[in-house]
C-alpha cells in the first residue's frame, strides 16, 4: 500500500469517526438524560448530575478501545517486554529510594512490601507519567450508552459523579484511561470509593496529585484482596521432561508437596519450599516456555486487572526491583518483543524511511503498525504490523 493511499484511508476513518460522534449526539443526550433517575437512586444529586452532564458529547474512540485490550490480544513476550524493561526497573528502583519512608509506613499498616507497590505503580502509570487523557465523565458516559457492558460502565459513571460530588478530586483533574481508571495506580471509580485511603490525613483521598494516598490505596487494595505478608507471589520452575500440563492452571492449586513429588524444581535447580501453601501451575506460552508455580499473592495481583499476563508483569517487575534477573526460560519465539527503548529506535528508523508515525514515544500505535507493514512487505517478511526483533534488526541493517 502506498503512503498516500494509507494517509487517505486514515483520513477517511477519522471523518467517519467524527460523523459517527456527531450523529450519535442526539441519541447520546437522550441516553444520558435517561440515566438521571438511576443516578438519583445511586446517591448522585440532581445538581451534580446536571452540572457534569450538561452539554456532554460522546467520545466514540473509547468504543474502539473497548474491543481491543492488549493484555488479552498481544503475545505475552510483546506485552512483558515493554512493561518490564531496564528503563522501568531503573526508574522503579529510584522511586523505591525516593519514597522509602512512605513505603515503609505503608508496609507497616497494610503488610505489602515496597517493591510490589512500586511495581503496580510502574505498570499502571509509569510512576505517574501516564495517567491517561480521557475525561472520566465523558469516557464513562459514552460507555454507558454505547457498546457492550453498559450496565457495568453505568455503575462506574455514577461512582465518578459521586467522587466529584464529594470533592475528593478537582473536576479538571479527573482524567484517566478510556475505561475510567485514573490516578497513579489507576483505580476504577467504584474501587476508589471502596478502597482509596487518605494516608496523609488531609481530608481527601487523592490518587491524582497525592503519591502517598495512591501508594497506600494500592497496598490497601492488595491487602483486601488477600495479600499474605512475607510470602512470595510464586516461582519460575523447571518442568520434568514429558511433564503434562493438561488441566493445570492458576486456579487448579495443589499442595507444594505434590509438585515436589511430581519432579518440579525452581528454575535454578534448587528445591521448592515444601511448607508454603498451595500453588497452581501457569504456563502462559505453553509447556515449552517459562513455567510458574503461583501462590495466593499472585491471585491478589490478578484481581487488580483480571489478566494473567498483567499479574505476571507486576510480579516480574517487583522481582526485578529487588535485584532479580529476567526469566531464565526463553519465550518460545524466534522473534522476541521490544523494550520501550527499542520501540523508540524502531519508530526512528521508520521516520528515516519517510513514514509519518506521529510522536516517537515507544507506543506502537496504528500509524506505526501501518508503517511496519509496509517495511515488512519491502523486506520480504510477513506483513503483520508487529514490531519485533526481526524487523528492527533488518531496518538497522538497511
Amino acid at each position: 500500500m502506498s503512503l498516500m493511499k494509507h494517509a487517505l484511508l486514515l483520513a477517511t476513518a477519522a471523518l467517519a469517526s467524527l460523523a459517527h460522534a456527531q450523529s450519535a449526539s442526539p441519541d447520546f443526550t437522550r441516553c444520558i438524560e435517561g440515566l438521571r433517575s438511576d443516578a438519583r437512586a445511586a446517591r448522585v444529586q440532581d445538581e451534580t448530575f446536571t452540572r457534569f452532564t450538561q452539554g456532554l458529547q460522546p467520545d466514540m474512540s473509547v468504543i474502539d478501545k473497548l474491543n481491543f485490550q492488549p493484555e488479552f490480544r498481544m503475545a505475552i513476550w510483546d506485552y512483558l517486554s515493554a512493561l518490564v524493561d531496564d528503563e522501568r526497573v531503573a526508574e522503579g528502583q529510584a522511586q523505591l529510594q525516593q519514597h522509602a519512608q512512605t513505603l515503609a509506613r505503608v508496609q507497616q499498616r497494610y503488610g505489602v512490601d515496597p517493591a510490589t507497590v512500586v511495581a503496580v505503580w510502574g505498570v499502571e502509570s509509569n510512576f505517574g507519567q501516564n495517567f491517561g487523557k480521557h475525561p472520566l465523565v465523558q469516557a464513562l458516559g459514552t460507555l454507558s450508552c454505547f457498546g457492550r457492558r453498559q450496565a457495568y460502565f453505568r455503575g462506574e459513571f455514577f461512582a465518578t459523579l459521586r467522587i466529584l460530588q464529594a470533592g475528593h478530586i478537582a473536576p479538571e483533574r479527573l482524567v484517566g484511561s478510556w475505561a475510567g481508571a485514573f490516578g497513579h495506580t489507576q483505580f476504577m471509580p467504584s474501587t476508589f470509593e471502596r478502597l482509596a485511603v487518605d494516608f496523609d490525613g488531609d481530608g481527601k483521598r487523592d490518587l491524582m496529585d497525592n503519591t502517598a494516598d495512591a501508594l497506600a490505596s494500592t497496598a490497601n487494595f492488595l491487602d483486601k484482596a488477600g495479600w499474605q505478608s512475607g510470602q512470595p507471589w510464586g516461582f519460575e520452575v523447571q518442568l520434568p521432561a514429558g511433564f503434562s500440563t493438561a488441566g493445570e492452571g492458576r486456579r487448579s492449586k495443589r499442595p507444594m508437596s505434590e509438585w515436589i513429588a511430581r519432579g518440579l524444581r525452581r528454575v535454578d535447580g534448587s528445591p521448592l519450599p515444601a511448607q508454603i501453601g498451595n500453588a497452581g501451575l501457569m504456563t502462559p506460552s505453553g509447556p515449552q516456555g517459562p513455567a510458574f508455580l503461583v501462590l495466593r499473592n499472585f491471585d491478589a495481583l490478578f484481581s487488580y486487572n483480571a489478566a494473567e499476563s498483567y499479574g505476571l508483569a507486576i510480579a516480574h517487575l517487583a522481582d526485578r526491583l529487588r535485584g532479580g534477573g529476567p526469566f531464565t526460560t526463553p519465550w518460545p519465539t524466534d522473534d522476541p518483543g521490544l523494550s520501550r527503548a527499542e520501540r523508540r529506535e524502531l519508530q526512528g528508523l521508520l521516520v528515516l524511511r519517510g513514514h509519518d508515525i506521529g510522536e516517537i514515544d515507544g507506543a506502537l500505535g496504528e500509524r506505526s503498525r501501518a508503517a511496519i507493514r509496509i517495511e515488512q512487505q519491502r523486506l520480504g517478511q510477513e506483513a503483520t504490523g508487529r514490531g519485533g526483533q526481526k524487523v528492527l534488526r533488518a531496518l538497522r541493517g538497511a
